[in-house]
């Protein structure tokens, strides 16, 4: 995140065109990563219930965040 904020600060009309990719290449990556680490966390016990319920929350707005860019994409 801070390297986003400070490419985004260095160089914003350079990177201002793969704005919108770049955001969806970090969706993904920020996905894959917290499941990969709600599963190893998993194999050592069981998750507590708020554990799960931020698992779900964070999917659920990166569903949203997915959601709006496919919106921004769509009314250009």
């Amino acid at each position: 995140m801070v390297l986003g904020a400070g490419l985004a600060l260095i160089a914003p009309e350079a990177i201002r065109p793969y704005a919108v990719p770049l955001l969806g290449v970090g969706l993904l990556v920020h996905g894959a990563g917290m499941t990969l680490k709600y599963r190893l966390e998993g194999r050592e016990s069981p998750p507590a219930w708020w554990e799960r319920l931020l698992f779900w929350l964070c999917w659920a707005f990166l569903a949203g965040g997915g959601l709006w860019i496919a919106s921004v994409l769509a009314f250009r």
